[in-house]
């Protein structure tokens, strides 16, 4: 089993990030389930959908420990968002475990046309998903619910942390990326990098395939230079 965490629109213009408050979050969910990682979502980036900057939402995917409450996970997870409540945001929570397909679905369509949240709650509802909006016009359920599938999919947005990826800096080999845990180094065409270095400043590797992929390209340098992919 897989559990995934979906939060969206919890910042305002002068506030810390969602990315930021997933990783507290995340933080603490450690403590009873091991994280496997945080991801970044790209949705619908139009003047006509309300976000703060980007209009990303974020993903903290974990491993149920074998004491999981779902439920009381949830209220945990929705306490400590209400106790860093930003003033003006709208944010969303949904939790789930396995999610099925349709979810994907869903995500899939918020990264291209407008959705709404009766649609996002009618979807949770059908298939058993914790999804609630904690404050403000609770906009922020279309993109939690979006990122819970879009993880599940395994083939979308970048990791914001795994592992130690975050700590790494300078110029590294292949052999020392792959040692942390990244699972391939590839160019952009496909082709899979085995040897080499790679400017380890601000690593940023994708998800596809369900693994942390990171792309490269190089450049006039005699090392590869990482790409961050929605």
């Amino acid at each position: 089993m897989i559990g995934y965490i979906g939060i969206d629109d919890t910042d305002n213009p002068e506030s810390r990030g969602t990315g930021q408050l997933a990783r507290a979050v995340a933080n603490r969910v450690g403590e009873k389930h091991p994280v496997l990682g945080i991801i970044r979502h790209q949705l619908l980036f139009d003047p006509r959908v309300p976000y703060t900057s980007h209009n990303s939402s974020a993903s903290i995917i974990f491993e149920p420990g074998p004491d999981l409450d779902l439920r009381s996970l949830f209220d945990d997870v929705r306490r400590w968002m209400l106790e860093d409540f930003q003033p003006g945001s709208d944010p969303g929570l949904c939790i789930c475990i396995d999610p099925d397909e349709a979810l994907t679905r869903f995500g899939l369509k918020a990264k291209q046309e407008l959705v709404t949240k009766d649609e996002a709650r009618t979807l949770a509802s059908q298939h058993g998903v914790l999804l609630e909006g904690l404050g403000g016009t609770e906009d922020g359920v279309i993109g939690a619910l979006a990122a819970v599938g879009l993880s599940a999919g395994g083939n979308d947005g970048r990791y914001i942390q795994y592992r130690t990826i975050r700590d790494l800096t300078g110029i590294l080999s292949i052999e020392e990326l792959l040692a942390v845990g990244l699972h391939e180094v590839r160019t952009m065409d496909g082709k899979r990098v085995t040897e080499g270095h790679v400017l380890a400043d601000k690593l940023r590797p994708a998800r596809r395939e369900s693994k942390a992929i990171l792309f490269v390209e190089k450049r006039e340098d005699a090392w590869y230079y990482p790409l961050k992919l929605d």
